[in-house]
């Protein structure tokens, strides 16, 4: 352990800060560009990873959720929002392009939301078709042969076609002959070649390439195709009807043969509905199905296809003879209404089979096991437009006691082996409607989540119908995955039961195998009881030392909804707690809060049927601190010196929750090392959102350190929080996160963490001269950056419309520490144009509020040509500097910056004009040829150009 010397300095002012995002890229992208209303595109090609980083700042660390429109970015990507600071897609498909959102929250202000639109490259493999038309010309001379030759392919970006016989390259001025076009509708992805009154020189093999311009280093795919005299679409033919009706077990082949089409076609079988029977074999142009299956019904389609013309399809609906569900109805006489059987009255017995070919069952009746005889009075039936399709009814006029018996129904496939089904009714005085009841005591069911449920209904009559049964209060299905369920007997059994099953269940006398007339119903309640749901599951409950504190365990769900016991445990130990009855939850009052009755408090709560329970965490520690991430990380290194140093700021986390922290212990380890130095903080003033600053001396170059810190109240120690500080290789004297070489010059999309301004009018444009855009205005603008590179980025302002005079962009630096007492801002600009505006550099100090102080401003044409400035700055506190450009008169007025750097100390003293030199009042400093000005101002600045 070694000695800290600390101290600590607390602003004076309040530093939640609300939350500010950027979206850059670290994936596999060809190109991120932005165009003139800064709309961020970022280009990838399908099967690329993509990698999108959220960078946020703000105070409370700001939260981040990734959201999307159009497409999807992985099968849950829409209703789970990936909420972390990168976005990463591997294998990156077409569907999942589009914009992607990032918001960042931390409750302070609104939410930062940014976006980029996600751009996915493909080019697939071209597809060739050859289409051709015939056609008189002057009357019966000669025939017209026109042949279009349809190239199609799917792409982004809309790709190039090059057409070529052989190897020569067509075109519409080289040959007349032919004609290359774009036909409506196909939005780029097709060109057609026409062949206009085919050519002896027209037979030749054609070429049609396409192309992406190598985007993404996607190549060009090509596809070929020989035309000859002979070349013609393809024909078929079929060895069996288009209709075809088997016996389930035959063997059969469909042979599907080619008369036609050059070149070879290829024959394709398919089936619908569904895949190809696993009891099929597929040979050339035949099909061939073993022991075949009812289930093997269906249409099989035949398809040769040679990119000539349309294909050529055959299909076959084959049938495989089956019958099932004989079922039948007795219907009372219609025209009285009667839904009873009535001596003088009508009467209907109907029968009805599900069969394949439904049209060629044939339906028999017998009576008293002889045929029927049919007559004036006893008429046969088909096709009742009240019954279901292909129903046999027997119709009796003017019941007799003599029509009374047992009548029979049979269904036959004449000359096939498929076996009779048939259905009895007895009609007879004892023939009587059903009645459905609920036996008693059974019209309420209560049974315990997972056991089983029997819900039973009576039903009484002769002959006694099927039962249907269904939900009434949910439009959701039985647990069979349909809406109804049929059973024999009544009864309807539930396994396994869930509190989603509880409800009100009808059971219903079905209109068939019985009397077709009203159904008769009943009704039936379920209650399934589970055990209470309780809230909170764990609350963290903090109390200042003597307060009292309530706990409150809630039953928010339960079968019953009734606490019927409640226990109260502290630490594991039973407490004494009377009972309140016929409520929903249970309380427990701590009177003081103190170490011996700080600890794990459980409720366990109890409906009769299980227990669940509330745990509280009560104690008088402090909250964590929350570290101010906006601190840029490291921060110093003394010049020729091995050591650095780090201003360490943190909030403090309700402090008014407990008592008032007194102190922090402050723990210190080098990551290369096991020891570690301790020292304590004192504190003398706080409240929610004091923005606490300490710093940490004779941190050793290159090392890395965690920084453990811990409240301190008369409790004793609370919440630890924990942040590794970083030390990564910089410029002697600064203390930006810039690149090595102290110098920002905009190269990657981070910025140097510089951010827009969300209050001004429009925002800076970062590009480089290849992504400019090629309509930019002329006369204005720099072709490069300070480095002359077209490689090279630079930012500036676009000054077209729909920008107007006096509009406003403002570029925020990140926040900065204050570890020197002068600093030097020093750019380069370029400001070329007739209707140039202003540049000025503002420094912005965090005190009660943020103030704006204006330290440099240079206005009007300035020449085609970067130049440097250095501004001097001396801020009171943590400060930003802010890059503010001013619209001119007009468009040409594009103003730019690029390489930017803030350094420890003075400006290099070269002399300069006395109108360029600028003193802020209150600094102490003299100005460069300048008389010096009074006032309240903390600044100091001269102005050096070269």
């Amino acid at each position: 352990a070694g000695v800290l010397l600390v101290s600590l300095f607390t602003s004076s002012f309040l530093s939640a800060a609300p939350a500010q995002a950027q979206i850059i890229h670290a994936g596999q992208a060809c190109v991120v560009k932005e165009d003139n209303i800064s709309e961020r595109v970022y280009t990838i090609r399908e099967g690329d990873t993509l990698v999108l980083q959220c960078l946020v700042t703000g105070h409370p660390r700001p939260q981040v959720r990734w959201t999307k429109t159009a497409g999807s970015a992985s099968d849950k990507f829409q209703e789970t929002s990936v909420l972390n600071e990168t976005l990463r897609i591997e294998k990156i498909q077409r569907l999942q392009g589009g914009r992607y959102y990032c918001k960042a929250e931390n409750g302070v202000g609104v939410p930062a939301i940014k976006s980029i639109r996600v751009d996915v490259q493909y080019l697939d493999e071209p597809v060739l078709t050859v289409h051709q038309t015939i056609s008189d010309v002057r009357g019966s001379f000669y025939q017209e042969k026109t042949v279009f030759l349809r190239c199609t392919v799917n792409s982004n970006p809309p790709a190039r076609f090059i057409w070529k016989r052989g190897a020569e390259t067509l075109s519409h001025s080289q040959d007349n002959g032919v004609d290359i076009y774009e036909p409506l509708y196909t939005q780029g992805e097709t060109k057609v070649l026409k062949l206009k009154n085919l050519r002896p020189q027209d037979y030749a093999s054609y070429t049609c390439q396409v192309s992406v311009r190598n985007v993404c280093s996607i190549p060009d795919k090509s596809i070929t195709f020989q035309l000859t005299n002979t070349t013609a679409p393809p024909a078929l033919k079929l060895s069996v009807n288009e209709t075809l009706v088997v016996n389930p077990g035959d063997n059969i082949t469909m042979q599907c043969s080619l008369t036609g089409g050059d070149p070879q076609p290829e024959v394709v079988w398919s089936h619908s509905p569904g895949p190809m029977p696993p009891n099929s074999l597929v040979q050339g142009g035949n099909l061939t199905i073993w022991r075949i299956r009812v289930e093997d019904s269906g249409y099989y389609n035949c398809t040769a296809i040679n990119n000539v013309g349309n294909p050529a399809k055959k299909t076959v609906n084959l049938l495989v003879r089956s019958m099932k569900n004989a079922t039948f109805q007795i219907t009372p006489d219609v025209i009285k209404e009667s839904e009873t059987i009535q001596l003088g009255q009508d009467l209907k017995l109907s029968c009805h089979v599900d069969a394949v070919p439904q049209e060629k069952v044939v339906y028999s009746w017998y009576k008293n096991g002889k045929p029927a005889r049919f007559s004036d009075r006893l008429l046969i039936t088909r096709n009742d437009p009240e019954l279901p399709p292909v129903t046999c009814s027997l119709e009796i006029i003017d019941l007799r006691f003599s029509d009374y018996g047992t009548y029979l129904c049979v269904a036959t496939f004449q000359g096939a082996p498929i076996p009779d089904l048939s259905v009895e009714v007895n009609i007879s005085s004892e023939t009587v409607p059903p009645t459905i009841s609920v036996p008693k005591g059974q019209s309420t069911i209560t049974v315990r989540e997972g056991s089983r449920a029997e819900l039973q209904c009576e039903v009484r009559g002769k002959p006694k119908p099927p039962i249907i049964w269904s939900r009434v209060d949910k439009e959701t299905p039985m647990p069979s995955g349909t809406m109804t369920m049929e059973t024999y007997d009544g009864k309807l059994r539930l396994e396994s039961v869930s509190r989603e099953m509880s409800g009100t269940y009808k059971c219903q006398t079905a209109r068939y195998n019985g009397f077709n007339i009203r159904p008769r119903e009943a009704l039936v309640q379920l209650n399934v009881q589970f055990p209470p749901v309780v809230e909170p599951a764990f609350q963290d409950v903090r109390q200042g030392m003597g307060r009292s504190v309530t706990l409150r365990c809630t039953m928010l769900k339960g079968s019953p909804m009734k606490v019927a016991t409640s226990v109260w445990r502290f630490n594991g130990t039973l407490l004494a707690q009377p009972l309140a009855e016929q409520q929903d939850y249970s309380e427990l009052k701590v009177d003081s809060v103190s170490r011996e009755t700080s600890g794990s408090y459980e409720c366990s709560i109890s409906n009769d049927v299980g227990v669940s329970a509330c745990l509280f965490q009560v104690s008088a520690k402090a909250y964590s601190p929350e570290f101010y991430y906006d601190t840029p990380n490291p921060t110093l290194s003394q010049k020729q010196s091995k050591n650095y140093s780090y201003v360490l700021q943190w909030t403090q986390k309700e402090p008014d929750a407990v008592d008032p922290i007194l102190k922090y212990r402050l723990e210190v380890r080098q990551l290369s090392q096991r020891n570690t130095i301790q020292t304590f903080i004192p504190v003398q003033k706080m409240e929610k959102g004091l923005l606490l600053e300490h710093i940490l001396p004779n941190l050793k170059v290159p090392q890395s350190y965690e920084v453990r810190l811990t409240p301190i109240t008369s409790f004793g120690a609370g919440d630890m929080a924990a942040r590794i500080i970083r030390y990564m290789e910089r410029a002697a004297d600064q203390s930006l996160p810039f690149p090595a070489d102290n110098t920002c010059r905009f190269e990657d999309e981070k910025i140097c963490g510089f951010v827009q301004d969300k209050m001004d009018n429009f925002d800076w444009t970062r590009q480089n001269a290849l992504t400019q855009n090629p309509k930019r205005t002329v006369n204005t603008g720099p072709p490069t950056d300070i480095s002359g590179t077209p490689e090279g980025y630079y930012m500036f302002i676009e000054a077209s419309r729909p920008r107007v005079t006096g509009d406003k962009a403002r570029l925020i630096s990140p926040l900065y520490n204050i570890t020197a007492k002068y600093y030097c801002v020093s750019f380069y600009y370029h400001m070329y144009g007739k209707h140039i505006g202003s540049l000025n550099l503002l420094v912005r100090v965090r005190n009660k509020r943020a103030i704006d102080t204006q330290v440099w401003s240079l206005s009007g044409n300035r020449g085609n040509m970067w130049q440097q400035a250095h501004v001097p700055i001396n801020p009171p506190g943590p400060f930003q500097i802010i890059f503010e450009g001013v619209r001119g008169t007009s468009y040409e007025g594009d103003i730019a910056i690029d390489d930017v750097t803030l350094k420890k100390g003075d400006c290099p003293r070269k002399p300069i004009g006395p109108n360029k030199a600028v003193a802020l009042p209150g600094s102490g400093v003299p100005a460069l040829h300048s008389p010096c000005l009074c006032g309240p101002l903390t600044f100091f600045l001269y102005v050096l150009l070269r």
